[in-house]
C-alpha cells in the first residue's frame, strides 16, 4: 500500500561533541584513601564530584615504591571512582593523589556524565528552522588559533606580508595575518616556484614545469566567450593565476633567466629547450638550427651543474652558458675549457650566432655595458684595452669554421681559398674526405714565417682589391698510383671541404672582420 508524506519545510542540524569540561580543575593534590579489590582500584575522595570526572588522569604518589599513573574509568558514587590500569604493587591506605586534566576524550569509556550519548548535542543549523533562513555557524572569533605549530614548506605557494612604506615609516613586512587571505597556491604537480618577476601590474611565476602569470592589485572576470576583463579591487594583492600555454618551465635553473624589453629568456633542461616568453606566449628558440646541440648538452648536465643566462645590451643578444659539472667552479679557467659552453642568440637573425671561450658565474648588463662575474671578480667585456678573445686573462684567438659542399654528389677538386675581410685571418685547418669510404683527413696551415717545407699553401694570401686569395697545394703522399701528387698537384679532392679560419696576431683594440669566404673548384673523379 502506497503512502504520501507531505513535508512542509526542510531543516538541517549541527551535531556537536563536547570539547571540554570546565568543571575539571587539574593540579589538585590531596591525601586520599585507596583500596584495591582484584583488578580494580577504588578512590574515596573528599573533593566535590563536579571537580572529578571520568577520563581524568590521576597520579598516585607512593611513599616507598615510586609513582603510579592512570585515569578514572568509572563512577561508583558521588565520591568513589574506579581507576585503571591495575598497578603493582598493591595499593592501600592513605596516599597522595594529584588529579590531572582530561586530555583525550576518546579514552572516556562511558561518556560524561555517564552515558555516551550525552557527549553530543544537536542544534538547528538555521534560524527558526526555516528553509531559506540564515545558516548559523560557529560565529566570529576574537582570535584564531593555529593548531599546526610546526613549520611547513609550501614550495608551490605564494604568501605576502603587510605593507611597507618608506616615506611614512610603516614596515609591516614581518606580519602575516592568518585571518586574511594572503596566500595563493599553484599546482604542486608542476614543481616548486623557482623565479618571480613583477612587470607593471602582472607577476610572472616560473615553476619547474610551468610558467604562469598573476594579476597584481586586480582580478579578472571572464565572460561566457572566455574574454577576460580586469577589475581593480582595493584589498587584493595577488589576483587570479593564469598559466601560459605549453608544458614548459625553468627546471631548477633560475640563473638562466634574462629580460630585455617585453622578452624574457630562460632554459628548461628537463625538455632540452631554450625558451623565450613574449607577447605571443612561449616560443622554443633552441629550434633555430640548434635542436640537436641543446638536446645533447642540456641532457648531459649533472645534478650539480648550472645554466647561467643574461642579456647583452652591448650587442643586443641573449647569452647563455652551460656548466656541466658545478664542482669545477673556482679552478683556473684553462681547466674548464671542456666543461662549459657559452653561446649567444640574436633576435635580428633569429639564430645562434657565436660560441665564446669563457664560462661565467653570473652575467648582466648595466648602462649598455656587459659584465660577467668569475670567482668573485667582475669583468667588463668589449674593453679596448685588451686583445679581443681574451677572457679572464686567458687569450684564445677567434675562429670561424665553414663547410664547402657545392654539387653534393660530385667529387670536386678544391683549388683556392678566398676571403674578404681584415688582413689578419689565416687558415689553420682544411679538412676533406680523401676518398670514398675513407676517413676524413686533416691539413693544417704552416705559415711561411715558420720556415717549414710542408706548407699547405705555397705562399701567403695575396691581396687584390681588398680581397685575399691563396692556392691550395696538396702536401699528401702518393696515393692509388697517382702520377702527380704532393706539391706537384694543386688542389685537394673531396666531396666536401671544412675550412677553419683563425685570427692571427693582433694588437689591443684592433678590430678584425670577415665578410665572405669562398673557394674555386673543378669537378673531378677518382
Amino acid at each position: 500500500m502506497a503512502a504520501t508524506i507531505e513535508v512542509k519545510y526542510y531543516n538541517s542540524f549541527w551535531l556537536k561533541k563536547i570539547a571540554s569540561i570546565t568543571a575539571v580543575v587539574p593540579g589538585r593534590q590531596i591525601a586520599e584513601t585507596v583500596t584495591q579489590n582484584g583488578d580494580t582500584i577504588t578512590i574515596t575522595s573528599s573533593l566535590p564530584d563536579t571537580e572529578m570526572n571520568v577520563g581524568q588522569s590521576v597520579t598516585i604518589l607512593l611513599s616507598n615504591s615510586g609513582t603510579y599513573t592512570g585515569f578514572i574509568t568509572e563512577r561508583i558514587s558521588s565520591t568513589e571512582f574506579k581507576v585503571s590500569p591495575t598497578p603493582s604493587p598493591v595499593l592501600s591506605g592513605n596516599v597522595t593523589i594529584i588529579f590531572g586534566q582530561i586530555e583525550d576524550f576518546t579514552n572516556i569509556p562511558n561518556g560524561y556524565p555517564g552515558v555516551d550519548d550525552d557527549d553530543w548535542y544537536i542544534e538547528e543549523a538555521r534560524i527558526r528552522g526555516g528553509y531559506n533562513n540564515t545558516s548559523v555557524d560557529f560565529g566570529i572569533k576574537a582570535y584564531v588559533v593555529d593548531d599546526v605549530k610546526q613549520g611547513e614548506t609550501r614550495a608551490s605557494s605564494l604568501i605576502y606580508s603587510g605593507v611597507y612604506n618608506s616615506r611614512t615609516g610603516i614596515n609591516n613586512t614581518n606580519q602575516f595575518s592568518v585571518a586574511e587571505d594572503i596566500t595563493r597556491s599553484l599546482d604542486p604537480a608542476n614543481g616548486s616556484i623557482q623565479r618571480l618577476y613583477a612587470e607593471n601590474t602582472n607577476l610572472t611565476i616560473f615553476q619547474e614545469d610551468k610558467v604562469s602569470r598573476a594579476l597584481i592589485d586586480k582580478d579578472a572576470i571572464y565572460s561566457a566567450e572566455g574574454q577576460g576583463t580586469a577589475v581593480s579591487t582595493a584589498n587584493l594583492v595577488i589576483g587570479q593565476i593564469v598559466p601560459y600555454g605549453g608544458k614548459y618551465g625553468i627546471s631548477k635553473d633560475p640563473e638562466s633567466f634574462a629580460i630585455y624589453g617585453y622578452r624574457k629568456y630562460f632554459t628548461d633542461r628537463r625538455r632540452n629547450a631554450v625558451l623565450r616568453l613574449s607577447r605571443d606566449g612561449i616560443e622554443e628558440i633552441s629550434r633555430y638550427g640548434m635542436t640537436d646541440f641543446w638536446r645533447d648538452e642540456l641532457s648531459s648536465i649533472s645534478s650539480n651543474g648550472t645554466v647561467v643566462g643574461g642579456y647583452d645590451l652591448h650587442t643586443k643578444k641573449y647569452e647563455v652558458s652551460i656548466l656541466k659539472e658545478g664542482q669545477f667552479r673556482g679552478l683556473d679557467p684553462s681547466q674548464e675549457v671542456d666543461d662549459y659552453k657559452t653561446l649567444s642568440f640574436d633576435e635580428s637573425v633569429r639564430g645562434w650566432t657565436s660560441f665564446y671561450t669563457y664560462g661565467p658565474d653570473f652575467v648582466g648588463s648595466l648602462k649598455n655595458d656587459f659584465y660577467s662575474i668569475k670567482d668573485g671578480k667582475i669583468y667588463k667585456h668589449y674593453s679596448e684595452s685588451n686583445n679581443r678573445g681574451t677572457f679572464y686573462n686567458l687569450s684564445t684567438p677567434a675562429n670561424v669554421t665553414f663547410i664547402f659542399n657545392p654539387n653534393v654528389s660530385v667529387v670536386k677538386n678544391f683549388n683556392t681559398i678566398n676571403y674578404e675581410g681584415s688582413k689578419n685571418w689565416v687558415v689553420t685547418e682544411l679538412t676533406t674526405n680523401e676518398d670514398v669510404g675513407k676517413n676524413i683527413g686533416s691539413y693544417t696551415l704552416a705559415t711561411t714565417q715558420q720556415g717549414l717545407e710542408n706548407n699547405l699553401f705555397s705562399n701567403n694570401f695575396l691581396r687584390k682589391e681588398d680581397k685575399y686569395f691563396a692556392n691550395i697545394i696538396n702536401a699528401t703522399p702518393q696515393n692509388n698510383g697517382e702520377i702527380l701528387f704532393g706539391k706537384s698537384m694543386s688542389g685537394i679532392k673531396g666531396f666536401f671541404a671544412i675550412v677553419k679560419m683563425t685570427v692571427g696576431g693582433t694588437s689591443p683594440g684592433e678590430f678584425n672582420e670577415l665578410f665572405a669566404v669562398s673557394t674555386e673548384y673543378v669537378e673531378s673523379s677518382y
